[in-house]
């Protein structure tokens, strides 16, 4: 599937004057339950092409890109808090009305959710969050394997002159790199992800948006807080291969979250619904059922 293709799935939403590419499965099916999903850096809910079809016959899926990421805007003179994205993700949600969901996170994803767990643990929300999946996150980022290009994005002085730099070879090598069975990942599909990196300015400000590894120490107590406190039933899945989000970080929420079901994936890497999309929604499937 092309990005193209994605981007005929979905809509263009604007929230607190910001566009936001937005796929949402089956609104008018009020039998259905709700799945939210965050996805992750540096990609977009392209991320998911291989697995919506299987989700939205059992969910209505609502997927959104990240201001900064995809489709969706991305002003030059941003911040891109990791704060302000689950402000946006909030308010898209309470625009969309939909008021208990399950909400699915992976890689930048996670950060963004313990933030809204965070406030739900203050009473905070107008949503009901009745399940949790956490999926290959740094939540843990002081046990985080980070790519010497994310280290170097995230420099406050350097970080912008290496993103003028960074162009699509690096790109593919890098995510290579973090696949377990470099045979899954395709050029075409990896081009097709640089593209939406690459779209409206988006190379500009991937320093910014690489910032979220900095937001990640700072708000450490506060987010680790919540996952130790929430009382949401939790599902962890995590891919077992993956050079990042190591599996010493799934073991160690699996230690601080209350109530909440550990299941590993086998022979993948960091992107596993794009590596292994058959087992990746048959776990999804099985645990939010």
């Amino acid at each position: 599937m092309t990005a193209n293709d994605w981007k005929s799935k979905g809509e263009f939403i604007t929230v607190n004057d910001h566009n936001l590419f937005v796929i949402d499965t089956n609104p008018l099916d009020k039998n259905l339950p709700v799945m939210v999903i965050l996805h992750g850096y540096p990609t977009s809910s392209y991320d998911y092409y291989k697995v919506l079809p299987k989700l939205r016959k059992y969910y209505r899926v609502i997927i959104h890109d990240h201001l900064g990421f995809g489709f969706s805007d991305k002003p030059k003179d941003c911040q891109y808090s990791l704060l302000k994205q689950a402000d946006i993700a909030l308010q898209l949600w309470s625009h969309l009305g939909v008021a208990t969901v399950t909400l699915f996170a992976h890689d930048y994803g996670t950060s963004v959710a313990t933030e809204i767990l965070a406030r739900n643990n203050a009473n905070e929300l107008d949503i009901t969050i009745e399940k949790l999946i956490l999926s290959n996150g740094s939540i843990h980022i002081e046990l985080s394997q980070l790519r010497t290009i994310q280290k170097l994005l995230k420099h406050k002085f350097w970080g912008k002159y290496v993103a003028k730099l960074t162009n699509y070879l690096i790109f593919r090598k890098n995510m290579r790199n973090i696949y377990f069975d470099k045979s899954k990942v395709t050029d075409q599909e990896l081009k097709e992800m640089w593209h939406l990196i690459e779209l409206n300015g988006g190379r500009k400000i991937i320093h910014k948006l690489t910032q979220y590894i900095t937001e990640r120490y700072q708000y450490w107590d506060r987010w680790i807080g919540a996952i130790k406190e929430t009382q949401i039933a939790t599902t962890i899945i995590w891919a077992k291969n993956d050079p990042i989000a190591i599996p010493e970080i799934a073991k160690l929420i699996a230690s601080e979250i209350p109530n909440n079901e550990l299941l590993w994936l086998d022979n993948t890497g960091h992107f596993l619904m794009l590596e292994n999309p058959t087992e990746f929604t048959q776990l999804m499937l099985k645990n939010t059922n």
